[in-house]
């Protein structure tokens, strides 16, 4: 069976997985460090990484003996290019009020 793949809005629906993405934005963490700050097993701390994994959130580095997670921008490109879009949809909606306002003010 396939691996489940989720989109980024999948991704970062879960707060559990939003906390996770959080943390790691301070500094890369180990698996199991991070699965400290967590009231739930190491099994579905793990499925919750290699959700973000798949997704491009995060890359996991083998250093040593211990398995290390990285933020990485691939997965936010997605949640920014949405909310890109509907930032210029709002700008030019403003811009037109904003010159109606302006005519009937004159």
């Amino acid at each position: 069976m396939p691996a489940q793949t989720f989109d980024a809005f999948q991704v970062v629906a879960d707060p559990s997985r939003r906390q996770m993405l959080q943390l790691l934005s301070k500094d890369s963490m180990t698996i199991n460090a991070l699965a400290e700050n967590f009231d739930m097993s190491r099994p579905a701390v793990s499925k919750h990484l290699k959700i973000m994994y798949n997704a491009g959130f995060i890359s996991i580095t083998d250093i040593g003996r211990e398995r290390y997670c990285i933020l990485k921008q691939n997965g936010f490109n997605e949640l920014q290019n949405f909310i890109n879009f509907f930032d210029k949809f709002w700008i030019t909606k403003l811009k037109k009020l904003e010159t109606i306002l302006n005519n009937k003010a004159k």
